[in-house]
């Protein structure tokens, strides 16, 4: 069971937590009303696709021969041993069946929508690295961590919170979205050259390593512009926003320039870090503007 929670990659779960949490209190912010139980059932089928995910990835990494001995990320369980490929491939169903229950009050008080949403959302959790199309085998990562773990994500979670769809909610996904690909960035930056030699080919791999960093600066940018756009939008605390954005640089400016790749995954951890940041900020800021704090 340490080796199935090895393998869940609990570190990464603040990517499938974090826009629910967003797009809920974006919910209270504009309409005054927020539902905990569809909270709880959206968080409950966020995190077990996630953890799907991530253990659909292990062993298909695996099976795949792209983890190997030089590996300068956190230990893959499928390769190591540690646990049967079969093993991983059962508990990835599991969560799979228990993000399919959670999302059944969801079905109830929104519709068909949710199955629109959900189930490409239950595919593509072995579609990431699995399946005839896999999207990190194809440099598609970054599209797909932005997509659904941004827009999709927050926008969606928004909906079953109002009912409504809202340019605000995707404008705030946006900003989950960039700081989300700067985790996998980050993580496919790391394992470039591992990638290269085993023919996983991500947007690091296709880009190389120099132009790869570009991209990073690129969506730093992106993601600074959409921040603003969200403070400026709602007329929340300017200052606070500075504050996030400059952090957020003084991160990217280290990635971007470290010659270390062992020093990344101290980077990938302050990325997810600074993910929460955002989520802890924004709702500060929404309750001093609605009189809370």
């Amino acid at each position: 069971m340490k080796a199935l929670l090895l393998a869940s990659r609990p570190k990464t779960l603040p990517a499938a937590i974090v826009p629910v949490w967003l797009a809920t209190v974006l919910a209270y912010h504009l309409t005054g009303e927020w539902s905990l139980t569809l909270l709880l059932a959206t968080l409950g089928a966020t995190v077990c696709i996630q953890v799907a995910t991530n253990l659909f990835n292990d062993a298909i990494d695996a099976r795949k021969g792209s983890d190997t001995e030089r590996r300068l990320g956190p230990k893959r369980v499928t390769a190591s041993g540690l646990v049967a490929e079969k093993t991983v491939f059962i508990w990835a169903g599991i969560f799979l069946f228990l993000a399919a229950l959670c999302a059944i009050p969801l079905i109830a008080a929104r519709g068909w929508i949710i199955l629109a949403i959900g189930v490409p959302s239950l595919y593509l959790s072995y579609g990431y690295t699995g399946g005839p199309v896999p999207l990190a085998y194809r440099g598609l990562g970054e599209t797909f961590v932005f997509l659904f773990f941004g827009l999709v994500a927050t926008a969606g979670t928004y909906f079953v919170q109002t009912g409504e769809w809202s340019a605000q909610a995707a404008l705030l996904g946006a900003v989950v979205g960039w700081l989300s690909c700067l985790l996998i960035a980050i993580n496919n930056l790391r394992d470039v050259e591992e990638d290269e030699s085993t023919g996983k080919r991500t947007l690091a791999v296709r880009l190389g390593g120099r132009l790869y960093r570009r991209i990073m600066i690129m969506m730093g940018a992106h993601c600074s512009l959409a921040i603003l756009a969200v403070w400026y939008w709602f007329d929340l605390l300017v200052g606070v926003e500075i504050a996030f954005i400059i952090l957020s640089w003084v991160l990217l400016n280290m990635v971007v320039l470290g010659k270390k790749p062992e020093k990344l995954n101290l980077y990938l951890a302050l990325s997810g870090g600074l993910l929460v940041l955002f989520a802890v900020l924004f709702q500060m800021v929404v309750l001093i503007a609605n009189g809370v704090l």
